[in-house]
C-alpha cells in the first residue's frame, strides 16, 4: 500500500508560482506512473499532469501546458509539480495519485490505486 501526502500549496496571486511535492511511503514508487489531478469546488476532478516512471514521458492538460512541469526524484520517493503563470482558473485541491500501470490508460480512466489528501491551491486575482 501506497501511502501520498501533498504539500507546498498556499495562496498566491494571478502571475505567481508554487511548487507543489507528493512524498510516498509504504513502497517505492520508481516503478509507478505519477500524477496530480485537481478538483475545484462544485466542479468533477480534472486530470493536470502525469510523468511516467522514469521520468521520460510527462502528459499535461491543455490548460496547463507551457505553463506547468511535473518531474520526479525516484531517490527522494517524490514528484513535484512547478506551476508558473497561476490564473485564479487554477484555485482547486491538487491531490498526487500513483498507480504502477500505464500512464495512457491511467490518465485516460483515472483509475490510480493510490490517491492522497490533497493540498489547497488558491490564486486570487
Amino acid at each position: 500500500q501506497v501511502q501520498l501526502v501533498e504539500s507546498g500549496g498556499g495562496l498566491v496571486q494571478a502571475g505567481g508560482s508554487l511548487r507543489l511535492s507528493c512524498a510516498a511511503s509504504g513502497r517505492t514508487v520508481s516503478t509507478y506512473t505519477m500524477a496530480w489531478f485537481r478538483q475545484a469546488p462544485g466542479k468533477e476532478r480534472e486530470f493536470v499532469s502525469a510523468i511516467s516512471w522514469s521520468g521520460k514521458s510527462t502528459y499535461y492538460a491543455d490548460s496547463v501546458e507551457g505553463r506547468f512541469t511535473i518531474s520526479r526524484d525516484n531517490a527522494k520517493n517524490t514528484v513535484y509539480l512547478l506551476m508558473n503563470k497561476l490564473k485564479p482558473d487554477d484555485t482547486a485541491i491538487y491531490h498526487c495519485a500513483a498507480d504502477p500501470g500505464d500512464a495512457v490508460v491511467l490518465i485516460t480512466t483515472g483509475h490510480f490505486s493510490s490517491w492522497g489528501q490533497g493540498t489547497q491551491v488558491t490564486v486570487s486575482s
